[in-house]
């Protein structure tokens, strides 16, 4: 299954509706597709270990649940504070590295255009602002977890971060609203490369971005 643009909303509910069982996709790109950025090694040990153990853990913690026959969509929508750990845990670290897959890309980086890179400006004043804002959410985000831009309930971009592997989609979001990109900064992420140097790996995310994934996110975020 190739993934493009994804991956909000209708596309991701629809590519992962299964029977019974969630299932990891294809990267749709080589390991070492994004060096020097991200390294073979690290995209290796990311895709092939952690987000495997999210998908394999996510069908053991759903087993005989509701949850086993909905798409990774639904389930992650409705996670609350109530939601067994098990899944609220591995149904985000789920959706989150597919969704991060899809937003990142070999020869890809420079900067948004057309209606994000307005609705960048207008809501940060400049693109350059916007990732001054973006890096310092990723940045001071204490522990495990994603920086995000959203789109928010009233059709707004805002820059947020989640603990862990939740994320903006969750009933529980402090902040809510429908991802455009996210960056995960959990250590298995970059430690490899950048050892404890996390804003040397967050200004190496900027040369891989999708922008034009994140234009087709916001599209249909602001529909």
């Amino acid at each position: 299954m190739k993934f493009k643009s994804l991956l909000v909303a209708g596309l991701l509910a629809s590519a992962f509706q299964v029977s019974a069982q969630f299932t990891q996709a294809p990267l749709p790109y080589a390991f070492d597709a994004l060096e020097p950025s991200i390294d073979k090694q690290t995209m290796e040990i990311h895709y092939g270990k952690h987000h495997k153990a999210y998908v394999d853990n996510l069908n053991k913690a759903v087993e005989g649940k509701p949850e086993a026959s909905q798409t990774i969509f639904q389930v992650v929508k409705k996670i609350d504070k109530n939601t067994a750990p098990a899944i609220r845990n591995n149904a985000g670290g789920h959706w989150n590295h597919t969704f991060f897959w899809n937003t990142i890309g070999p020869k890809r980086g420079g900067k948004p255009s057309g209606e994000l890179a307005e609705a960048i400006n207008k809501s940060f004043g400049t693109y350059d602002k916007f990732v001054e804002e973006f890096n310092k959410a990723a940045t001071t985000r204490f522990g495990s977890g994603w920086a995000w831009l959203i789109v928010t309930p009233d059709k707004k971009l805002a820059v947020v971060s989640t603990p862990n592997q939740d994320n903006p989609l969750m009933a529980l979001a402090e902040t809510p609203g429908t991802p455009v990109i996210g960056l995960d900064v959990w250590e298995h992420a970059y430690y490899l490369k950048y050892q404890n140097k996390r804003p040397d790996y967050i200004k190496a995310y900027w040369d891989v971005v999708n922008w034009e994934a994140a234009a087709k996110n916001y599209a249909d975020a602001v529909k």
